[in-house]
C-alpha cells in the first residue's frame, strides 16, 4: 500500500517534471521558426551552430523545419551525457541531430571543447553577406566551448573556470571573467560571422534572462571588461593566485566593447526560460500552488533559510513553487552539487524546527545534472535525517565536507532523472500534508 509520503514524494516529482518538460528545447525552436520565419536568400547558405545542453533538441529542432533548404550545414557542441544520449537513440534506429555533433566538457573545460570551439569559428568565418547564421544559444555553452585568448592556454582558463567554480561566484560574476579570457565569448563569435546576416535563439539558464551572461553570450555585447574582471577576481581573492601572463592579460585594455560588438547584423530572442518553467509548474498544479515570485539564489545556507521564511505560511496540499540558481563555496572535499546541498540543509533546518507532519522539498537542476554527479538533485522528507544516520552517516558531518550527495544516497533520496536535453537553471517544490 502507498503510504501518504509516497504519495507526495510522487506528485513534486511529476510538478517538476511538467517544469522540465515546459523548456523542451525541440518546441522552443519549432514555435519561434514557425512565428518568426528567417528571410533566408535564395542563393545563399545556412549554417545551424547549436552550442550548450540543450544544443542536440535545439538543433534537431532546426533542422526538422529547414529540410528543404538546398544548402544547409549544421554544426552542435553539448555534454557528454547528452552526446551519449544520441548515440543510443541512433543506435536503437531512432532519427536525431544528423549534423556535426561534438561532445565536451562540463563544468570544467576540456581538449574536446577546444577543438569544437575551432571549429564553430572556422565555420561562420566561412559565411557571406548572401548567407543566414542561425545560433541556437542554451546553458552550458561557456564550458562547452572554451577558446582561449591571444596568449591564453586552455590550461589557463580550465584554472580559472575551476577557481570560479569552487569560489561561490554567480554566474555573472563567473561569465563575465570568462568573456575576457576567451576568443569567443561576449560577442566575438557573432564578429567572426561577419558580414552574414544573423539570429540567436536562446533558451536560458539564467535567472533574471540577462542574455548577455546566458552560455557567456557569444552573439551579444559583453557583460563587462577587463578592469571589471580583475576587481572580481581581486574581491573573491583569487586574482593573486593566477599566473602572471593570465594577470597580465587582465590588465590589458579590451580588445572590443559593447557597441562594436552590437552594430553586426544580429538579432536576438528569448524562447524558453525558468520563468516559463515554474509557471508550467503553476499550470500543472491548475493553480493550486503557490508561486514564490522572488527567484531562489545567493548562497545554498541563505536560500534554505529563505525558504524557511516561506514554509511559516505554508498550507496544506498548497505546493510552493521557486525557481532560481544557488551558489556553494566549497570547503571539503566531498561529493555533490548545489540543489543537493540545499535539499540537505532543508531537511537539517526542518528537523531543528521540530516540524511536526509530513512534507517533502524537492530541489532539482532541469538538465538532469547537479554539480559533478550522475543526480539531479534530491527529494528529502521528515525521515531523511533518520535515515542517514540508520546508514551510519552524520549529516552535519557530511554537510561540512560538501559531500551532500553521499549523505543523501545513504537516505536513498538523490533525484534521479538522467540528461533531460535542456536547461533552465533550478527548480524546486515544497509540500506539506
Amino acid at each position: 500500500m502507498t503510504t501518504k509520503i509516497e504519495t507526495m514524494r510522487q506528485q513534486v516529482r511529476e510538478i517538476f517534471l511538467a517544469g522540465v518538460a515546459a523548456a523542451d528545447p525541440r518546441n522552443s525552436v519549432l514555435s519561434h521558426l514557425n512565428d518568426s520565419p528567417l528571410n533566408l536568400a535564395d542563393n545563399g547558405k545556412l549554417f545551424i551552430v547549436a552550442i550548450g545542453k540543450a544544443a542536440l533538441g535545439m538543433a534537431e529542432s532546426a533542422l526538422d523545419h529547414f529540410e528543404s533548404h538546398p544548402d544547409v550545414t549544421a554544426i552542435a557542441v553539448t555534454n557528454y551525457e547528452n552526446h551519449e544520449a544520441l548515440q543510443q537513440k541512433l543506435k536503437n534506429g531512432r532519427s536525431g541531430f544528423s549534423g556535426t555533433c561534438y561532445a565536451a566538457g562540463h563544468p570544467v573545460p576540456d581538449a574536446n571543447g577546444l577543438i569544437a570551439a575551432k571549429s564553430v569559428k572556422e565555420l561562420v568565418e566561412n559565411a557571406d553577406e548572401k548567407d543566414f547564421v542561425l545560433f541556437l544559444i542554451s546553458g552550458g555553452g561557456s564550458a562547452l566551448l572554451p577558446l582561449p585568448a591571444i596568449g591564453l592556454s586552455l590550461e589557463d582558463k580550465m584554472d580559472v573556470n575551476t577557481r570560479l567554480l569552487a569560489s561561490g561566484a554567480d554566474i555573472t560574476q563567473m561569465n563575465l571573467v570568462r568573456q575576457t579570457l576567451s576568443a569567443i565569448k561576449g560577442g566575438r563569435l557573432a564578429a567572426c560571422a561577419r558580414p552574414a546576416r544573423m539570429r540567436s535563439l536562446i533558451l536560458s539558464d539564467v535567472i533574471g534572462d540577462d542574455l548577455r551572461v546566458i552560455a557567456s553570450g557569444p552573439t551579444i555585447a559583453p557583460i563587462g571588461n577587463n578592469r571589471q574582471a580583475r576587481q572580481i577576481l581581486e574581491d573573491l581573492d583569487l586574482f593573486d593566485q593566477l599566473p602572471m601572463h593570465v594577470q597580465a592579460h587582465l590588465q590589458q585594455d579590451d580588445d572590443h566593447d559593447g557597441a562594436a560588438i552590437s552594430e553586426n547584423k544580429s538579432e536576438a530572442v528569448l524562447v524558453g526560460s525558468n520563468a516559463g518553467s515554474v509557471e508550467a509548474m503553476m499550470k500543472h498544479c491548475k493553480g493550486v500552488a503557490k508561486r514564490i515570485e522572488i527567484p531562489l539564489d545567493g548562497t545554498v545556507d541563505e536560500a534554505a533559510l529563505f525558504i524557511m521564511q516561506q514554509v511559516e505560511d505554508a498550507k496544506p496540499g498548497v505546493p510552493l513553487l521557486f525557481g532560481g540558481e544557488t551558489t556553494v563555496h566549497l570547503k571539503g572535499d566531498g561529493l555533490g552539487g548545489r540543489n543537493q546541498e540545499l535539499a540537505l540543509r532543508v531537511a537539517m533546518l526542518m528537523e531543528q524546527a521540530d516540524y511536526q507532519g509530513d512534507w517533502i522539498f524537492l530541489s532539482g537542476g532541469t538538465d538532469g545534472r547537479d554539480g559533478p554527479t550522475d543526480a539531479a538533485g534530491a527529494i528529502v522528507d521528515g525521515g531523511t535525517l533518520s535515515r542517514i544516520r540508520e546508514a551510519g552517516g552524520n549529516p552535519q558531518a557530511l554537510l561540512d565536507n560538501n559531500d551532500s550527495y553521499h549523505a543523501l544516497s545513504m537516505a536513498n533520496d538523490l533525484l534521479l532523472t538522467g540528461a533531460t536535453g535542456t536547461n533552465v537553471a533550478d527548480l524546486q517544490i515544497f509540500l506539506i500534508s
